[in-house]
Order: structure tokens, then sequence, then C-alpha cells
């Protein structure tokens, strides 16, 4: 009996207690390591939550907290004595395959890291990007919603906004509304002036400073252009437009001005 014991224990001791303690050395570096990792992409996800969107920063702190895990499992089974070249390779190899397939994907999700970093627009700014314009509604990972002047929901990929020129029509709390007016070439050129004047004087929402600019700009083929460019808020660019545009037929009207339309003139020939 006491050979049969002494056999079981010098068996165990040279094939048993070498693993026994690969596998408790492999479960204390699984078990500190994804305590670790969880404490480090724990503080990743706070650190970037301060200094841009949270959902940016809790996508950040996953990415971090897979690419750690995955090394602590790595270094686990290289403790049991795993082959883990293979292994790395095989992972390598994944993730290239996944981001080859997600690479339009990857590259609209930069361009919205690059979006909430350095804020072109913010939401609620009309925008003009990606091939269409809009109200900015929400900034996403992937993709910016935006709301057409007639209530479309317009959803752009990011990257197709970083690509490309972006013009903020809200980011600046003035615009300058930029209107041309053709008159006959015998009008009389003061009243014109003193008119479109009188016009913008009476329109409280017009900004005095900068004062608007009534000028002759161009002597086109039919008609002496003028051009009125008032400074308004950035709120009133539309109504001030509109309602100029109107006021100013109305009072040409009044004050005999004319405004050239094309016309054509035909001659019949009445052959004998």
């Amino acid at each position: 009996m006491e050979q049969y014991l002494s056999q079981l224990q010098t068996f165990a001791n040279e094939n048993l207690m070498p693993y026994a303690w690969n596998i408790v050395a492999a479960l204390v570096i699984f078990i500190v390591g994804k305590w670790i990792v969880g404490r480090l992409a724990g503080w990743v996800n706070r650190m970037m939550d301060k200094r841009v969107d949270a959902t940016v920063a809790k996508f950040i702190g996953n990415i971090v907290h897979i690419i750690l895990f995955v090394f602590v499992v790595i270094a686990s089974l290289d403790q049991l004595g795993v082959e883990t070249t293979s292994l790395v390779a095989i992972v390598g190899a994944a993730g290239l395959a996944v981001g080859l397939a997600l690479k339009d994907s990857l590259g609209n999700f930069a361009a919205g890291v690059m979006l909430i970093l350095f804020k072109p627009f913010r939401v609620g700014h009309y925008v003009e990007a990606g091939g269409t314009a809009g109200t900015v509604k929400e900034i996403k990972i992937f993709a910016t919603i935006m709301m057409s002047p007639d209530n479309k929901v317009i959803t752009v990929p990011n990257g197709s906004i970083m690509s490309g020129n972006i013009t903020n029509y809200s980011e600046m709390p003035t615009r300058r509304v930029d209107m041309v007016f053709g008159v006959a070439y015998d009008a009389d050129l003061s009243l014109v002036k003193k008119t479109l004047e009188e016009i913008l004087a009476a329109d409280d929402r017009v900004l005095k400073d900068p004062a608007p600019v009534i000028a002759v700009g161009e002597l086109a083929d039919s008609s002496v252009n003028f051009l009125c460019r008032p400074w308004v808020k950035s709120a009133d660019f539309w109504g001030v437009k509109w309602d100029t545009t109107e006021t100013v037929k109305r009072r040409f009207d009044e004050a005999g001005i004319g405004i050239p339309f094309p016309q054509m003139d035909v001659h019949l020939d009445k052959s004998e």
C-alpha cells in the first residue's frame, strides 16, 4: 500500500504539481489583470468624458477595455503553456479583416470625433455640409442628423461632412443680406437710391452699424442693377430679404420707377 501511495505522490509531483502552479498563476494573472483593465478603462472613460461627448467617451472606453482584456487573456493562456504565437496571429488577422470590412464606418467614427472635438457647428445651427443643408438636430458617432427647411430628416455620414466644405450660417450673430434690384436705364438713379434708403431705414431689423450699402453695381444689358446690402441679425435674414423684396416692388411702382423684364419683338413680313 505504501508503495502505491509513494508512486502516486511521485506521479503527482512530476506531472500534476507543475500544471497546478501554472493554473493558479494563470488565474491570478486573469483576475488581477481583469481588475486592472476595468480600472484603466474607467479612468480613460472619465478623462474622455470631460473633453468629448459622453457617447464618444463611452465608445472609446469600451475599445480600450476590449484591447487590454485581450492582452490579459493571452498572458493567462501563455502561463498555462498554450502556444500564443498562433493565437496572436489569428487575432491580428481577424482585426485586420474587421478593420477592412468596417473601413467606411471607422472613417465616419473618426470624422464624428473630429466634429465633436473641433466643433465647426453645434446643435441648432443651420449649415451646408456633406452635399446638403439643414438645421443640425444631433451629432452622432457615425452620422449627423439634420432637419431641412421643409421638415425632412436628413442623415449625413460624418465622413462626407469632414471631407468637404462646411458652411455655417448660424455661427456669427449677424449676416449681410445681398440683394440686387434692376431698374430701367431711363430711371432717376438718385430717386432709386433714396427709395432704397428709406425702405431700409423704416425696417427696425436692419442694423445701423455696419451701415447698409446701396450702390450701382452693374450696367447690364437691359437694366441698371443696384446692390442693396443691409446687415441684420442672423435670425432675421430671410424675413428681411423677403419683406424688402416685396416692399421694393411696391415702392418702385408708386414712384414710377420701371423694373425691366425680358421682352421679345416679333416682326411679321407680309408677302404680296
